[in-house]
Order: structure tokens, then sequence, then C-alpha cells
């Protein structure tokens, strides 16, 4: 390991920290780097993966070339093949002239795939095509093109259970995983922490003119003892708000404890849990969710009972029967469609068989699809528009945030 060489590279591209499992993969990066192996780099979301192929690229052959990165789980499934090859005009509606993908404007040079994870099988198989020949077709095109780019991949989902669950090609995985680089989680590196909160913190004093924070020494046994389940990322965002909204300079610890988000370690959260714990824990808008469904569950069952009892109920007689006329109430739901009861004209409300049993229900629907656009569109407020940041607080990729947006006809953002 060449510590001189590793220091020059953690100060040229931002790198903090001397935890031994970093050095090792930014030696790793070195190493690799010379040669044109493809890569793969793991690690959980927010420790910094994004470093090691700009280390790989300027320390090689093509530092002189384009450096392209790529965010897979940002393109929306319909357009990524178009992105990556490219397409010919008429292609597909809206492609109104020739355009290359990112694979020919990188030729000779570098492309950085962020979230592998997140491309669609049929994108899969042409990619193992590139990597195995260095050969592509454009959407819409029938003619073999040729680039010559070095492949550089980062994932924080485990390709070998998306493997295992067919989301994930297992020869593609042995063609981007020639060399592995690991980046450790922030937690795994604790005498990291303090050290980048610092270095944050003087960062924030800079750029609001304003006194630099410190930690009293009770926040900082707090600030390694918290988890970190958002890694450098969080810490980052963390030290940020304090800089930006604490009066105070001095940090104490339950300062600290206030900017510090509960952590959830098992879902569901509400089984097994006192109503203190409860109260915290769903304060966070993606265990509402969950809650959410489990009520819709719980009702579905009370909705079979009263089914069930109604079943048994006698059917009224009327002396005559006049012109059956219908309102919409909310009933049991068949399918997709709420039950629609017919009204007789005596003002009783008529039986009607759903599934071989007559009910007599009135229903209260419960619309998932408006919590789950609720919960979206607070995301999407609390990060002004930006889906980026919207999709990470809610959990999914950003090209899921893409579906549901469109699915769900969110149109203010």
């Amino acid at each position: 390991m060449n510590k001189q060489k590793i220091q020059e590279t953690k100060q040229r591209f931002g790198v903090i920290g001397n935890s031994l499992e970093l050095l090792r993969a930014i030696d790793v990066a070195l190493q690799v780097a010379p040669t044109d192996l493809s890569v793969l780099i793991t690690g959980e979301s927010g420790v910094g993966k994004e470093h090691f192929p700009k280390i790989i690229h300027q320390n090689s052959a093509r530092k002189h070339n384009k450096y392209i990165a790529v965010n897979c789980g940002a393109i929306p499934e319909g357009t990524i093949d178009s992105e990556l090859f490219g397409h010919e005009k008429g292609a597909f509606t809206g492609a109104i002239s020739e355009r290359n993908g990112y694979f020919a404007e990188a030729n000779g040079g570098t492309i950085f795939l962020d979230e592998i994870g997140e491309l669609p099988m049929s994108t899969q198989a042409r990619l193992l095509r590139v990597l195995e020949s260095g050969e592509y077709i454009k959407v819409g095109s029938s003619t073999v093109e040729k680039t010559n780019v070095r492949i550089v991949a980062a994932t924080n989902v485990d390709l070998s259970d998306a493997i295992a669950n067919g989301r994930f090609r297992q020869d593609l995985y042995y063609r981007l995983n020639t060399i592995p680089i690991r980046v450790p989680a922030l937690r795994e590196r604790p005498e990291d922490i303090e050290l980048l909160f610092r270095k944050f913190a003087f960062e924030f004093a800079e750029k609001y003119t304003s006194p630099g924070i410190h930690l009293t020494e009770e926040a900082k046994k707090k600030l390694l003892a918290y988890p970190w389940p958002g890694n450098v990322r969080q810490l980052k965002n963390i030290t940020e708000q304090i800089s930006l909204l604490s009066e105070q300079r001095e940090i104490t610890a339950d300062i600290l404890e206030s900017y510090l988000p509960p952590v959830v370690k098992h879902l569901p959260v509400w089984y097994g849990v006192d109503e203190n714990q409860k109260e915290g824990l769903f304060a966070n808008e993606r265990l509402l969710l969950y809650k959410l469904l489990a009520e819709v569950a719980q009702l579905r069952e009370q909705i079979n009972v009263m089914k069930d009892k109604a079943a048994e109920m006698p059917i009224p007689e009327f002396p005559s029967e006049p012109k059956a006329t219908t309102i919409d109430i909310s009933g049991p739901i068949v399918g997709d469609t709420p039950y629609r009861a017919p009204i007789n004209g005596a003002g009783g409300l008529q039986h009607s068989s759903i599934g071989g049993e007559e009910a007599e229900t009135v229903e209260e629907t419960l619309s998932i699809q408006d919590g789950e656009r609720e919960l979206i569109r607070r995301a999407l407020e609390r990060h002004r528009g930006r889906r980026k940041d919207a999709a990470k607080d809610l959990g999914i990729s950003e090209r899921t945030l893409y579906r549901k947006i469109k699915a769900l006809q969110i149109s203010d953002f």
C-alpha cells in the first residue's frame, strides 16, 4: 500500500478518513486504474461511492478523454436505451432527429453507471454485449456500432439477491465484478466520524459566514453512538442544519439529539413496541404508509364479517315492486369498482348477490392511492420539487418516483 500516493489522492478528490478499510478501497482503485478492467463499486447509499470512478479515470490512460456519469435509477425505463445507446430518427414518437448515446459520446473514455441494479433486463442484455465485444445497436437501427469505453458501475443493493429474484443477470454481474471495490459504511469507520463533522462544520461556517460550531464531550459520544443509516451524506446534512439553525455554537448532547432522526431497524414496527416508541417511530412518513396498509387489511376483515352477518339476515318482503333507482354509496369492493347498491322506491335497501351471497352493507372506502399520493407530495414539497432528494427520503429510486408521479397524476412538481 503506497501511503503517500493514497494521501495525495485523498487530498485531490476530497476524500476524508483514515480507516483501514477506506484506505484499502482507495489503494485498490489506484492499482486497477491503469488497466481496462471493469470495476464494480458496492456500498450503502451515501458512503461516497461517486469518488472512486473519478479516481480510476484520472489515474488511467483515458484521463484526457471524456468521463460521463449516468444515474441509471433517474432515467425512465422507456428512454434509458436511447440515453445509453442513442436512436435513429423516427425510432419512436418524439425522435425527430438522430441522436448519439453516452457510449458513443464517451468513446475512448470512461462511463460510470451508478445504481446499476435499477437497469431493466432488456438494457442489461445490451450492456452485456458492450462489455463482451464493444458493440451496440442504436434504438431503431440495424447497424452495429463500435465503442471503446471503460465501464465502472456502482450499486447500493445486494446484486446476489437481485439475481436470485430474477431482477439482474448473473452473466452481467460476473462481467462487471471483475474487480470489486467495497466502500465501508460510516458506522464501520467510527474513527472518521468526528473528523468528518469538524470538516463539514468548517465548510458551512465559511459558506454562511457564521461562527463555527463545536461539540461538547457528551455530544461527541452521542455522535459516535448514532448508527448513521444515511452515512456521510446524512452526517453532512445534519451538520449543515445545526450550523444554520442552532443559536448555540457549542453543541450539547441534547441539541445534537434534537437534530438526529429516530432509527428504525425493523419493519413493520408497530408490533412489540410500547406507545412512547410508536409516537416517535410513526413520525416517519414511510412508516405511516405501512400502518395504513395494515389498517386497510383490518378493515377488509371487518367487511367480510359484515358480509357474513348480512347473508344470514332474512330478506324483507314488499307488497309491490316499484321501479328501482340507483345511487352511489360505498359498499363492498368488487375488483377495483365499489358496489352500487340499488334503492327501491319504498325507501328500503334492495339486496343484491355478490359472489353468491346476498349482502346489505355500507362501507367507507379507503384509498391507498390517496395516501401514497399525499406522501409523495409531502416529500416533494419538503425538498422543493427535487425528485432525487424526495426519492431518497421515500426510500425508492428516482425512476420509481417518476413512474408513481405519472401514475398518480401529481402535476404540481
